[in-house]
């Protein structure tokens, strides 16, 4: 039998979510359903629950990345977590992010793009699981999933799945479609693929703007906890606010951490759209 849905771990919505407001559109779509992190670590299956408070008090979290990071064996049903998720690369600029998410012992879901950027740089995709990052799916050529065929959404999810897997021999369980327009269809996609999809609650709008100062301000304002920070590491001043930013959030009592650790103990569920 399929397992109940709690309604308070899931709204049933249609029609699209657009990128400027996440607004809720009514149409005669298909549904799809919707859970923030806090209700989804709150409605994990008690198997998992019981996995994840044997794993802290053994002091090691197998569901986790490599060590050493301010994330390892947090617990983000106590701590103040918030997630830290960056679009559209790799680029360029990704080696240089890399090397402040290093130094800062901070790991972050990386949302990619397969044309000219994941086929391009396998050496930076490389680099981000090996630090133990989390690999995400963003499509292969960012188009719109709502306004293209089913059969053509799911060759543009699927395509980055396969690239991904045989660069780092690991499948992304993560999507954000862009410009977080998504639809029954595609959740359905979504769900076949074995991949869950991540919305977000603070954005520096960082492809409008080069200035960091700005970047930063923008993140500060708008970051409460559990919420879910969307950056892009293709922009020229995005990279540089890192430090910043990481700084502030720190002080401010922020543990910053990938989409899994932020829903953990729950597993992102193939289908279901998170968004805080």
């Amino acid at each position: 039998m399929p397992k109940p849905i709690s309604a308070a771990r899931r709204t049933s919505i249609a029609g699209l979510l657009t990128a400027a407001s996440l607004a809720l559109a009514l149409s005669g779509c298909a549904t799809y359903d919707v859970t923030a992190p806090a209700d989804a670590r709150a409605e994990a299956p008690a198997a998992e629950v019981a996995k994840k408070d044997a794993a802290l008090a053994a002091g090691k979290d197998d569901a986790k990345a490599p060590r050493g990071a301010a994330g390892d064996d947090v617990d983000c049903r106590k701590a103040k977590c918030v997630a830290l998720t960056f679009d559209a690369g790799p680029s360029e600029n990704t080696n240089r992010l890399l090397d402040i998410l290093k130094k800062e012992k901070v790991r972050a879901s990386f949302f990619m793009l397969g044309k000219n950027h994941v086929e391009k740089r396998p050496a930076e995709v490389k680099r981000i699981d090996a630090e133990g990052h989390e690999l995400a799916n963003h499509t292969w050529s960012h188009q719109i999933l709502t306004d293209i065929s089913p059969d053509a959404a799911k060759r543009e999810m699927s395509r980055l799945q396969e690239a991904v897997r045989k660069i780092t021999g690991k499948t992304p369980r993560l999507m954000r479609p862009p410009q977080g327009r998504t639809d029954g269809s595609v959740s359905e996609i979504s769900k076949d693929l074995g991949l869950a999809q991540v919305l977000w609650s603070v954005t520096a709008k960082d492809y409008q703007t080069n200035d960091s100062a700005l970047i930063t301000k923008r993140v500060l304002e708008q970051t409460e906890r559990d919420g879910i920070i969307l950056l892009h590491d293709i922009y020229r001043g995005t990279v540089p606010a890192v430090p910043g930013i990481l700084k502030e959030l720190k002080k401010r009592g922020y543990t910053v951490v990938t989409v899994s650790q932020l829903l953990s103990p729950a597993k992102p569920e193939p289908g279901m759209v998170y968004r805080p």
